[in-house]
């Protein structure tokens, strides 16, 4: 077996985002996966499996990856919050959405994913 540099990791990590913004979702969550087995430690590879869902539709799926998955890996990624409250939106679920998105938006260790939460709460 072998590994690959944090450098390679976040170039396949670009190139799976680029592959789910050209709707290659195929592609990408095999590079996700790869790359998942490679990185397991780190939070952006399931970050980046729920944008996959997101773009591709898929609401409840991202919800379901985030919770039963992702969430319960890195409890303090303030980014897997916020896209679990983006899913939750664009289902029609703000009710469901505020805590999540809540959460994300008070976690000053990540200020991206707080400044998503709070326009989306907006």
């Amino acid at each position: 077996m072998f590994d690959i540099t944090p450098e390679e990791a976040r170039l396949l990590l670009n190139v799976a985002l680029m592959a789910t913004g050209q709707n290659r979702f195929q592609s990408a969550a095999k590079i996700l996966s790869a790359l998942e087995s490679f990185r397991p430690e780190e939070a952006s590879v399931p970050a980046a499996y729920a944008i996959l869902c997101i773009s591709r539709h898929d609401f409840q799926g991202a919800v379901d990856y985030l919770d039963r998955q992702a969430i319960p890996r890195f409890p303090d990624a303030a980014m897997l919050k916020a896209f679990k409250g983006m899913a939750l939106l664009r289902m029609d679920r703000a009710a469901e959405a505020r805590a999540p998105l809540e959460e994300a938006a008070g976690q000053t260790a990540d200020p991206a994913a707080a400044q998503l939460a709070g326009d989306l709460l907006r």
